[in-house]
């Protein structure tokens, strides 16, 4: 099985060395798995799609702005 290295900041670093029964090579190769599938299924979904690279960006734009506006409508605590 082929391996590779991550690089992780100090702090995350340290609050694993404080967590060490837990096997994070294990996490990483399942946090890995799981965001392979899921890109592999919006594929197959986007593949099927008959949007436009413009449509989509201009469904983009549109989302990131009325989240914005929610966003900000939120008072902070």
């Amino acid at each position: 099985m082929p391996n590779i290295t991550l690089s992780i900041s100090e702090e995350v670093y340290k609050k694993m060395k404080m967590l060490n029964d837990i096997k994070w090579s294990e996490i990483a190769r399942r946090a890995i798995e799981e965001r392979i599938n899921d890109l592999e299924v919006m594929n197959k979904i986007a593949s099927k799609s008959k949007l436009t690279k413009k449509d989509v960006e201009e469904i983009s734009k549109k989302i990131n702005t009325r989240l914005a506006k929610r966003f900000y409508e939120y008072p902070s605590n």
